[in-house]
């Protein structure tokens, strides 16, 4: 997996050197590898969640937190659910479909086929599938009461973005958290997903987020991120980090990846 993706590899160990400056060399290294095998595991889990069949991957799957979700609905408002990009997502965002109606919100492949497999493929389990800039369509559902995953912690080239910390560097992070939970009144709640050595899928959903959204969406978006860099220290080898996370850096400071 790593020999085929020399490029993926190299922004990999950039992005554990910056967020990890704490780990020997060699204990990177040991990371960097257990990433690309759960990166290799990841491409045929995407496969079956978005054509396969689950069974058996749905025995013994474990799912925490549905209380919180469940009370969050209670009022009738809509939920945002909100997590990192590790590499279960796909698999687990299909099992937790079996127990919730869940949409997604999603960035548009720069391939016609790729985006065409991606939203096809979720639609085969999700109650919906908006991209980034069907924020409209987004909203109503919200409005109506829906639950809305979302991962906000790639860099994006639309939608309103600021600087904020993540793993204690300045990262252009998206404040759509912010501004989907001002303009639909929804909860937002985290939600954290894993592969367990045994095999099996866990999925946790966690209380909601008390006082979000705040007055100052700067601030929201460094606690969206903070809250995202917890969720990712748990499981570190599961995390896509082949992702230019810090590609876009303040005036005058160079892109670490060039």
């Amino acid at each position: 997996m790593q020999l085929c993706m020399l490029e993926r590899r190299r922004v990999a160990r950039i992005n554990l050197e910056l967020c990890f400056p704490e780990l020997s060399q060699g204990q990177r290294s040991d990371l960097l590898r257990a990433h690309f095998r759960s990166l290799g595991m990841a491409v045929f889990e995407f496969l079956r969640a978005w054509w396969g069949r689950l069974p058996p991957l749905d025995r013994g799957f474990v799912l925490e937190g549905l209380h919180n979700l469940e009370q969050a609905r209670t009022d009738g408002r809509g939920v945002i659910l909100v997590s990192p990009h590790f590499t279960t997502l796909e698999i687990c965002t299909r099992l937790l479909c079996l127990h919730a109606p869940i949409a997604g919100l999603y960035r548009p492949h720069e391939s016609p086929a790729m985006d065409w497999a991606v939203k096809h493929g979720r639609m085969g389990h999700a109650t919906a599938m908006f991209a980034r800039d069907e924020l409209r369509p987004a909203i109503r559902h919200l409005k109506a009461g829906g639950i809305l995953w979302f991962a906000p912690d790639q860099e994006s080239r639309r939608g309103d973005s600021v600087f904020v910390p993540f793993f204690g560097h300045p990262a252009w992070s998206l404040t759509s958290t912010h501004q989907l939970a001002r303009l639909s009144g929804a909860h937002v709640l985290p939600l954290f997903h894993e592969r367990l050595e045994d095999g099996r899928y866990r999925v946790e959903i966690g209380a909601e987020l008390a006082g979000f959204p705040g007055k100052d969406a700067v601030a929201d978006t460094a606690r969206i991120m903070a809250l995202l860099e917890l969720q990712i220290r748990r499981v570190p080898a599961q995390y896509l980090w082949v992702h230019k996370r810090f590609k876009t850096q303040p005036d005058g400071v160079a892109s670490p990846y060039q």
